[in-house]
């Protein structure tokens, strides 16, 4: 597949830096959150957005939540801010210590006798058909896997990453864990190649799986690959936006409560609309003023603009409120 309007993205990006702090800062807040909502989300986290923040950056503790997807939470979150470090000190390759790291951080206080360590067991996919390699040749498969990652030179970054991503998961080297490790270390790969990270979003989690087990199973690499290339496409969009001023992206990038306005305006219809779609529980209220103002978490963009595209499917708001119960 080409990836000529990617690179071309990643090029009018380059020519913003350096960009200002405050605006790093409020982007990188905003990824770190999102990565870690995202990833844990597809594993099977019930955090919504809005508490990943809390437990992320107020060190809250959400109620009716286990202690594992709390930690869950705070561990992505540092594992991210270890991958960036490493960026900071602009390697030149990845090892499979800088792996076996993000995994050790993954499974801090969750699973500390499997943290870090490639497993030494037999392990399956639950619903797949996919046969994972015998835990004996996880060492040697891992090997082969770092010496490939430290002398491909021939691929595009984000195809690049991708492979990366594709490869780790398929060897399956850890009992658990392998997916938010493989999507860390796709995103370590495409920020040290100057590009945004890639988020596999939430509603795309079948999607996803279905083509990565596609590619596994001896089929097409391309649904898999177009998906991973629409996800960093999607960031440096976010990236471009921001450094341009567009009004639409500051609300999202800095992860503050949207009025009823801005969000009717992000998404294009009025208030009375997105009070109808609150009313019938499609959408719902983060916080309410002591004026009595209905305020919304970021994330109900996107989620306001996915009715909008059931709509267009001519679903009725009863059949997108029981599609959104099932997600």
């Amino acid at each position: 597949m080409s990836y000529e309007s990617i690179t071309e993205k990643q090029r009018q990006l380059a020519e913003f830096r350096p960009m200002p702090d405050a605006l790093v800062r409020n982007l990188d807040e905003w990824f770190k959150v999102e990565l870690t909502y995202t990833s844990n989300a597809i594993e099977g986290n019930t955090l919504s957005r809005r508490e990943t923040a809390l437990v992320v950056e107020k060190g809250l503790t959400v109620g009716g939540k286990t202690l594992t997807e709390h930690l869950e939470a705070t561990n992505h979150a540092h594992a991210l801010d270890f991958v960036k470090e490493q960026i900071e000190r602009e390697p030149s390759e990845i090892s499979e210590r800088e792996i076996l790291t993000i995994h050790a951080t993954i499974l801090r206080g969750i699973d500390d006798a499997n943290s870090g360590q490639y497993r030494a067991v037999p392990v399956r996919i639950s619903g797949s058909e996919v046969i994972l390699p015998n835990p004996f040749k996880v060492p040697d498969l891992m090997e082969e896997f770092s010496t490939w990652l430290k002398s491909e030179s021939g691929l595009h970054p984000v195809e690049l990453a991708a492979e990366a991503h594709y490869r780790l998961v398929t060897i399956h080297p850890f009992v658990d864990g392998n997916g938010r490790t493989a999507r860390l270390l796709m995103n370590m790969i495409l920020m040290m190649q100057g590009y945004p990270p890639a988020i596999i979003r939430k509603r795309d989690r079948l999607a996803y799986i279905g083509a990565l087990e596609q590619a596994q199973l001896g089929g097409s690499k391309e649904d898999y690959l177009k998906l991973i290339a629409k996800a960093v496409d999607r960031s440096l969009d976010i990236y471009l936006k921001a450094c341009r001023g567009e009004d639409d992206i500051h609300p999202v990038a800095k992860g503050k409560l949207l009025k009823i306005g801005e969000l009717a305006k992000l998404v294009g219809k009025n208030n009375s609309t997105i009070r109808h779609w609150t009313k019938e529980g499609l959408l719902e209220v983060a916080e309410t003023t002591d004026s009595g103002y209905q305020l919304y978490a970021p994330e109900a963009v996107e989620r306001a603009k996915r009715i909008l595209e059931l709509q267009k499917q001519r679903f009725t708001l009863a059949e997108i409120r029981r599609k959104q119960s099932k997600t």
